[in-house]
């Protein structure tokens, strides 16, 4: 079976009650917007969640899925880079990249904390679940390289019909991650995704031009990109930024 019947098998089986629910006692948001506690990181447990709207917050077990309210989007043609960002740009140093790296960009990731949590988030089990999706042709990574074709910096998330779902970012040089969110913006825009959905509200994403909105609308945005094809295959084939 390929990636794309893969992935329309578990929604099928969803839909049908042929593969049981992960998440049968899912409410909420609450206030914090926790939906659920508990799960595994399986593959259909991963898909199920993300098409109805939360995620996992981390892979420690009791894992915690979250759907905040509001949720931050970032509209691929609405990528508003700073000054200091077109100077980077201009200068030409670094060169972007996709699904070259995925190994790298996740384990680079995990070794940067979130405000307000101690230790990493991105414990082994993500990464091995993460890479399995990866595998699949359903999670992607962006990697800004240097001329020695050095990791500076990038990102990586998941698609599932014309949304794409970031996860994180890292950065070892000043703007590596911003290029790379910039280099996927155009590659999104040109191929008709509808949103980036960056989870929480921040303001460094916000002045990169991500917008607050309601769960209400994000989930209605979310059903509409859903009926579209995805494109599940390894990026570095058919990516280019212009």
């Amino acid at each position: 079976m390929g990636v794309m019947g893969i992935f329309q098998e578990i929604k099928r089986g969803l839909a049908e009650g042929r593969i049981p629910s992960a998440f049968p006692d899912a409410v909420g948001p609450d206030e914090y917007g926790l939906v659920f506690v508990g799960g595994e990181l399986s593959i259909p447990s991963l898909v199920e969640a993300y098409t109805r709207g939360f995620f996992p917050w981390t892979g420690e077990h009791p894992i915690p899925w979250f759907s905040p309210d509001p949720r931050l989007v970032l509209f691929p043609e609405n990528f508003r880079p700073t000054r200091r960002f077109r100077r980077t740009l201009r200068r030409g140093r670094f060169a972007i990249r996709f699904d070259t790296d995925f190994g790298g960009v996740i384990r680079a990731c995990a070794a940067i904390p979130r405000a307000g949590q101690c230790g990493a988030w991105i414990t082994d089990n993500m990464i091995a679940a993460y890479t399995q999706l990866h595998h699949l042709g359903i999670a992607h990574s962006v990697e800004t390289c240097d001329a020695s074709g050095r990791l500076c910096g990038g990102l990586y998330g998941l698609t599932f019909g014309r949304a794409f779902f970031g996860e994180s970012m890292f950065s070892r040089s000043a703007d590596a991650s911003k290029l790379g969110l910039w280099g996927l913006c155009r590659f999104l825009a040109k191929e008709g995704f509808h949103f980036i959905d960056c989870q929480q509200v921040t303001a460094h994403l916000m002045r990169l031009g991500a917008v607050p909105v309601r769960r209400s609308e994000y989930l209605e945005r979310l059903a509409r990109a859903l009926a579209f094809d995805s494109l599940h295959r390894k990026w570095s084939d058919i990516a280019s930024v212009e």
